[in-house]
């Protein structure tokens, strides 16, 4: 059974920093291309950040390129989303997501495209 949990959330203030990590279990961690989304109240699903399956080559939306940083260690089978000089459109419950990777180089975007997800955290940045 595959499990993704992710930790790490709270109530910061503008221009902290934040750690999230997706522990995962019950799939071979570097088999599986990994992501993280998330969704503010109103809005829909986005994706934040992609990393490939081995972690050499990652995805961020522009909205926060230059300021998070996502990797993952395969060998604690964890995915990391490093969020510094947060701001209050960065607040949103943040989720991790995993699919098996077709190719090593390759990462995915779209919700759709995830088999497994997590159960979120909260992210609020306060002003």
């Amino acid at each position: 059974q595959v499990q993704l949990v992710e930790s790490g959330g709270g109530l910061v203030q503008v221009g902290a920093s934040l750690r999230l990590s997706c522990a995962a279990s019950g799939l071979t961690f570097s088999s599986y291309a990994m992501a993280w989304f998330r969704q503010a109240p109103g809005k829909e699903r986005e994706p934040v950040a992609a990393i490939t399956r081995n972690g050499d080559s990652q995805y961020y939306a522009d909205s926060v390129k230059g300021r998070f940083t996502v990797s993952r260690d395969n060998a604690k089978n964890t995915l990391y989303l490093q969020m510094s000089s947060l701001n209050p459109e960065a607040t949103a419950f943040y989720y991790c997501a995993a699919r098996p990777a077709l190719l090593s180089g390759q990462y995915y975007l779209r919700t759709s495209e995830y088999r497994y997800w997590g159960q979120g955290t909260q992210v609020t940045v306060s002003s």
